[in-house]
């Protein structure tokens, strides 16, 4: 069909309006923004009206969808305007299929083609035009893909159109972003009557979006049934597992004249057509679909959409390196896009499962994932494109420097760029592959290896959707054996009790996989499921873990998580894939890994170690030498010589845990340690401070030089501590301290009797009554400063009299102990003038 005269012969959609002035727009502009409600057209008739644009000069038009199905429902509606089959003048590209031919002009593609396209010829040659349709999605391939488009076109193709094209995204801030003239059509758009649950409703079908969901759909879809005789009916579901539930409660419910579809994306094309296509006569249809019916496609049939009201979106963790997918209500865009479902072909009804004050709260629009995403394979094509700095491009959102500074860190992990940030032939290679970096790294290295066609299959396993699913679909755990999933692929054994074989997810991971081999030019299919660990190791080095227990490893992080080690032997080693990060982390996918294989393909991160630490069992300080991984330990011998630095530090630590009152102090260190005390408080310049305070604080200083060549507590215990702490005293300082604090002091009766330290305000002489007999005064210390608190002592040791002023004792008190201890120890002598008669220590009643 001439181009020139096609414009006249589209059908008349609401966009049909808009295309002259948006030919108009990029007849002098290379940039344009499209505004059109959903259902208007814009995907099959915008495409087929650039076509006849005087600035093609026969160049293609690329259009980008977000999915792959509603990429060839766009290329068979406009083939089908045209009258000619797919891959004529309209043909489509996704992954794993694609029917064009040298006669396509308009080729429809998802995303990701584009970048594979743009980085093989950043100048596009034979491209006219790029048409970003539902840019409102905010994909995080579509930002990648418009952020590199526009560089292609600034600095080598200004002749390029870039077209913008969005039902909910604001239009006016797009073009002002863009400096592009913003196109409007008005749309047709039928009334949908919107039907809201009461408060009462959503509190009793429970708190969990899978619960409510499980309550509340198949009423509404019974009561859709019941108030509406015609028109088929939308469900809107956030995943596979409330679609399967609803589909499971629905079964042997349903009129005679009810057919039950699903539609998401890991069902066979057959089976996604039949969802979309019209009902046969007197026939109703229900589909059960997650967010992929949200746009791009007309599910033809469809008056009434009940919208649960959930979406799952992905989320990317900086912390862990992890993505998860998140349940989260729906945003006021996303709710009208699927209530527009309804009204697309005539008056509809919409029944939000939600209620009015519920959907105040909603937000306005989902964050683009651009902003929660894992950037390690944007970070990959950004060094590609030889953008080592991401600012320097054109976002509508800027990647986060967290999350682009953990994939730069992951890339270098996987030889996939240089420390400078340049892409090595390796990252090239795996960025070709338009896989995830993790599993283009496992299939280039696998092959490399010789375990290719298990390599292609495992990437198959790990990017696809489980192929085992229990027979029990509330069941929350599952088999983390990698390893099993393995031999189930390779045919070599049933699946296991409880479980089931996902026959789509199957078919999918089998596609994958020899999609894969083809492309690695992998001849032999065989799978060998021993080598599950290694391979995983690849593409997950961050990952790996190390038993603990039985139900326990740790992580090469340090982290510990939660694994059934029992189904796997009690290996040793283990390489995650998928990790829960819960309140009590849990692993989800992994393979037992050899030591050998540890130490053979991780031999440049391995660390050898010289780790001394205080062993409490032994009470001792013990040595060894470690070769680790992270935090996994390897391998590891007793070290018989030790660093004595490390071994000094390790043993004063042990020391410092256990305070200093646990330090071995014998009766001699005590009293020195005293007798320092005392002089302290009686002049602090000049004396040191030996409290428990002082000492805890500076024991690397006073004590850790003695610590060399010792191990254990039963060696400090031989230290002479009161030594130590005299080591810092001068010769003239030792001389002073034995004059003002002396250790021991004479008595009349000849005896040295120690002076007690142990209160430093109040030093106290106990000595017996009959050996001071004779001394006049209280002896004093301190250089004269500080009298004696005498304990006066009866024979028996006990006192009798305490006292600082013995004259005074010996006028006033002395006859009345006398009396009493006359009667108490009669053998003893007891004089009337203590200070005249001779000092005894013995039990003489007279002097001899």
């Amino acid at each position: 069909m001439p181009t020139a005269d096609l414009l006249p012969l589209l059908p008349g959609l609401p966009v049909k309006e808009a295309l002259p002035r948006l030919l108009n727009a990029l007849e002098a502009n290379n940039r344009a923004v499209l505004e059109a409600p959903p259902g208007a057209g814009k995907t099959t008739l915008v495409p087929l009206a650039l076509l006849q644009a005087s600035w093609r000069n026969d160049g293609k038009i690329l259009v980008l969808e977000p999915r792959r199905l509603a990429t060839r429902a766009a290329a068979e509606r406009m083939a089908d305007l045209l009258g000619e089959p797919v891959g004529q003048t309209v043909g489509y590209w996704v992954r794993m299929d694609h029917k064009v031919s040298p006669k396509t002009r308009v080729e429809v593609v998802t995303e990701g083609i584009l970048t594979r396209m743009i980085q093989e010829d950043p100048a596009l040659e034979g491209v006219a035009a790029i048409i970003f349709d539902e840019f409102h999605e905010r994909n995080l391939q579509a930002d990648l893909g418009l952020a590199l488009a526009l560089d292609a076109q600034a600095v080598l193709r200004p002749d390029l159109r870039i077209l913008v094209m969005s039902a909910t995204l604001d239009a006016t801030a797009i073009g002002n972003w863009l400096s592009a003239p913003v196109v409007r059509s008005e749309g047709r758009m039928y009334p949908v009557e919107t039907h809201y649950l009461s408060p009462a409703e959503v509190a009793s079908a429970g708190n969990y979006p899978s619960q409510r969901l499980a309550e509340l759909t198949p009423k509404a879809i019974r009561r859709a049934l019941t108030e509406v005789p015609e028109g088929d009916i939308l469900v809107f579901l956030p995943g596979m597992g409330e679609i399967r539930k609803v589909a499971q409660l629905l079964e042997e419910k349903l009129p005679a004249d009810t057919e039950l579809h699903l539609l998401h994306g890991d069902l066979p094309l057959s089976k996604q057509m039949a969802a979309i296509q019209p009902s046969p006569k007197q026939r109703r249809k229900i589909v059960l679909a997650t967010s992929i019916a949200e746009t791009s496609l007309t599910i033809e049939g469809v008056r009434i959409v009940i919208d649960g009201g959930y979406a799952r979106v992905p989320k990317f963790m900086p912390r862990t390196g992890l993505t998860t997918l998140d349940t989260v209500p729906v945003s006021k865009a996303g709710a009208d896009q699927r209530r527009g479902r309804a009204g697309r072909l005539g008056p509809g009804i919409c029944y939000r499962l939600w209620s009015t004050a519920d959907q105040l709260q909603l937000p306005e629009r989902q964050d683009p994932e651009i902003l929660d995403a894992d950037l390690s394979g944007l970070a990959l094509e950004l060094a590609i494109w030889g953008a080592k700095d991401a600012t320097a491009l054109h976002w509508l959102d800027t990647p986060p420097a967290t999350a682009l500074s953990l994939a730069k860190d992951l890339l270098l992990r996987l030889q996939a760029v240089e420390a400078s940030g340049n892409p090595t032939p390796h990252g090239k290679a795996l960025a070709s592959l338009g896989i995830h970096p993790r599993l283009g790294h496992l299939v280039i290295r696998g092959q490399e290896l010789g375990y290719g066609a298990t390599a292609c299959a495992l990437a198959a396993i790990l990017s696809e959707r489980d192929v085992l699913k229990s027979v029990q679909i509330s069941r929350g755990d599952g088999l983390p054996d990698l390893h099993l999933r393995l031999e189930l692929l390779a045919g070599k054994r049933p699946p296991t009790p409880g479980y089931t074989l996902d026959e789509n997810a199957l078919r999918r991971v089998k596609e994958q996989a020899q999609n894969l081999r083809q492309r690695l030019r992998e001849s032999n299919p065989s799978i060998n499921p021993d080598t599950a660990g290694i391979l995983t190791a690849l593409a997950y080095p961050d990952r790996l873990a190390q038993r603990e227990s039985s139900g326990r490893v740790r992580l090469i992080s340090g982290q510990r998580a939660t694994l059934p080690t029992e189904l796997f032997g009690e290996a040793d080693f283990y390489a995650v894939a998928h990790l829960d990060l819960g309140k009590q982390p849990r692993i989800l996918l992994a393979a037992p890994l050899d030591k050998t294989d540890l130490l053979q393909h991780f031999s440049d991160q391995l660390e050898m170690l010289q780790e001394v630490r205080w062993q409490q069992s032994a009470q001792q300080v013990v040595a060894r030498s470690i070769k680790k991984l992270g935090a996994l330990v390897l391998e590891e011998s007793i070290n018989t010589k030790p660093d004595p630095e490390l071994v000094a530090q390790a043993l004063l630590q042990a020391l410092q845990e256990k305070g200093i009152d646990r330090l071995p102090w014998s009766k001699e260190a005590t009293s020195i340690r005293q007798r320092l005390l005392f002089l302290h408080q009686l002049d602090p310049e000049n004396w040191p401070d030996v409290s428990d305070a002082a000492l805890a604080e500076n024991m690397d200083l006073w004590l850790a030089p003695h610590l060399y060549g010792l191990r254990s507590l039963e060696q400090v215990g031989r230290l002479d501590l009161g030594e130590i702490l005299l080591a810092d005293l001068s010769w003239e300082q030792r001389q002073e301290m034995d004059r003002l604090a002396p250790s021991h002091l004479p008595v009349p009766s000849g005896s040295r009797i120690a002076v007690d330290y142990a209160d430093p305000t109040t030093p106290v002489l106990a000595v017996r009554l009959q050996e001071v007999f004779g001394m006049l005064d209280t002896p004093r210390i301190g250089g004269g400063k500080i009298p004696l608190l005498m304990h006066l002592l009866s024979p028996a040791s006990r006192p009798v009299q305490v006292t600082r002023d013995l004259r005074s004792f010996w006028s006033n008190g002395y006859f009345e102990v006398r009396k009493d201890l006359r009667g108490r120890y009669p053998k003893h002598h007891w004089p009337d003038d203590p200070l005249s008669a001779p000092p005894t220590r013995g039990t003489r009643k007279r002097p001899g």
